[in-house]
């Protein structure tokens, strides 16, 4: 795809196809929304949550951001979309799963440890990725033989260790109404890699 009218036909056969075939899905819809999960994934072009789990419009409630980052809590009056997402999504639409996806190839990842000297990261992106800045020395300082690959999945930890310290998600998870997942796709392969709560290792889903 690479031109307007590329992106335009693309509509045309939506209108043609999924949405003429699930009309009634969309009028539904219309009137409001129930997700019970919410996805908090990054917005590279490759992973889109919607198609890596087969879901239909009105199941997910999806939150994408470079590298798929959660900041910790921060009521300084700022302007964060990423926690105002989460209160809508716990707070208002009562989601009972929140999950963070990360993919194999992450640029923003590659940017953190690129690290802040780089000037091609960018005004924007250096500050965002800094937030990856102590789980990226925890990767670099224990010698991984590939630190892409893992700070990709300590990244996730430390989101979903982010999340916890929402006091609305913490009350949630602790009252057995919320359940936090983290999750890495392979984009080569295809491959989900789930995250075991018990563990805390990534297992492969087995298709």
């Amino acid at each position: 795809m690479k031109s307007v009218e590329e992106l335009l036909e693309g509509y045309r056969r939506f209108r043609r196809g999924t949405y003429s075939e699930q009309a009634a899905l969309y009028r539904e819809l219309g009137e409001g929304q129930s997700p019970s999960f919410m996805m908090i994934a990054c917005a590279d072009s490759r992973a889109d949550p919607s198609d890596i789990f087969n879901a239909a419009p009105g199941q997910l409630f999806v939150v994408r951001n470079v590298a798929n980052l959660v900041p910790p809590y921060q009521p300084d009056g700022g302007l964060h979309g990423v926690s105002a997402a989460l209160e809508y999504a716990v707070n208002v639409l009562k989601v009972e799963h929140v999950v963070v996806m990360g993919h194999g190839g992450c640029g923003g990842v590659a940017a953190s440890l690129a690290g802040e000297g780089t000037p091609e990261i960018g005004e924007f992106v250096t500050p965002w990725v800094r937030l990856l800045k102590d789980a990226r020395d925890r990767v670099v300082d224990s010698g991984s033989v590939n630190p892409q690959f893992a700070l990709e999945l300590e990244g996730i930890e430390s989101s979903i260790e982010n999340l916890m310290s929402f006091p609305f998600v913490k009350r949630a998870v602790e009252a057995g109404e919320l359940e936090l997942h983290g999750a890495w796709f392979a984009i080569k392969h295809g491959e989900l890699h789930w995250r075991n709560a018990k563990t805390g290792r990534f297992e492969v889903i087995q298709p």
